[in-house]
């Protein structure tokens, strides 16, 4: 009896601890890969939807590169979410949205420029303080 009980748990030992058939790792990966873009992509919300409670003027900089900063961080899906979510969120980056900014908004091509500098510094894993105007609540 006691030889069937060390045969049971050393096959179990076993079992735990082998390699996962690859299909169940690329799926493992693929889970987590969509967790993470789901997280970024609340994370940039989280970084809009910040902006437009503080209506601070000169900070959606810092908004910029902290909701970029912290979707990255998040690990490969993030930083794909990242990437793909821009400002504002309904429009895509191209000249449509280069051109409804300068057009509608009156904020320009410029303005534009630097949005996607602070973007992009958030993204490479820089401080979004960098950004942050002074006075800005530290609620934020």
């Amino acid at each position: 009896m006691r030889l069937w009980v060390c045969i049971a748990l050393l096959s179990i030992v076993l079992c735990v601890s082998a390699d996962r058939p690859r299909i169940v790792q690329g799926m493992t990966r693929a889970g987590r890969f969509a967790w993470d873009a789901v997280g970024g992509a609340r994370d940039m919300f989280r970084a809009y939807k910040d902006m437009r409670e503080a209506n601070y003027k000169g900070a959606d900089k810092y908004f910029h590169a902290r909701g970029n900063y912290d979707a990255a961080r998040r690990g490969p899906g993030g930083a794909w979410a990242a990437r793909v979510i821009r400002w504002p969120f309904l429009l895509p980056h191209s000249d449509a949205r280069e051109g409804w900014q300068s057009r509608v908004s009156g904020r320009g091509a410029e303005d534009t420029r630097l949005d996607q500098e602070a973007n992009a510094w958030g993204r490479s894993g820089g401080d979004p303080n960098r950004y942050r105007p002074k006075g800005l609540p530290s609620k934020y």
